[in-house]
């Protein structure tokens, strides 16, 4: 039997959008492709090879310091008590990471007060 007219109709109008089912469907494959082949804004946050850690990206300033700082007298207190452990040039060593560790503790405690109060020196030379 032949048909007087194709089916579907051959139109150059016809979108795939015309039908509620064409654009489901449509949509459905693009979900499909961005799950499996991402997004652009999926391939700009990858990662980079070899990051193990990451970093929340959404942690304030004063957060990442003040976690910087605990961390640093950690390091310290491991690096002190290993000091009482070993003797000779073992022993210098510890010593200088514990002494190195608190002053980065101090340099980043000092990062702190800046954030909690405004810089003196921009107040005495608007003043």
């Amino acid at each position: 039997m032949i048909k007087p007219t194709p089916n579907p109709p051959e139109h150059e109008a016809t979108s795939p959008y015309e039908s509620l089912d064409s654009r489901k469907l449509h949509e459905a494959a693009e979900r499909a492709l961005d799950l499996h082949l991402g997004t652009p804004e999926d391939k700009k946050s990858k990662r980079r090879k070899g990051d193990f850690f990451i970093v929340a990206p959404d942690l304030h300033t004063e957060t990442l310091l003040a976690n910087a700082s605990e961390d640093l007298l950690s390091i310290s207190a491991i690096a002190a008590d290993l000091a009482d452990d070993v003797e000779g040039s073992r022993r210098s060593v510890a010593l200088a990471l514990s002494r190195m560790a608190d002053g980065v503790h101090l340099l980043v405690e000092r990062a702190l007060d800046h954030i909690d109060s405004p810089n003196p020196a921009r107040h005495q030379a608007k003043a």
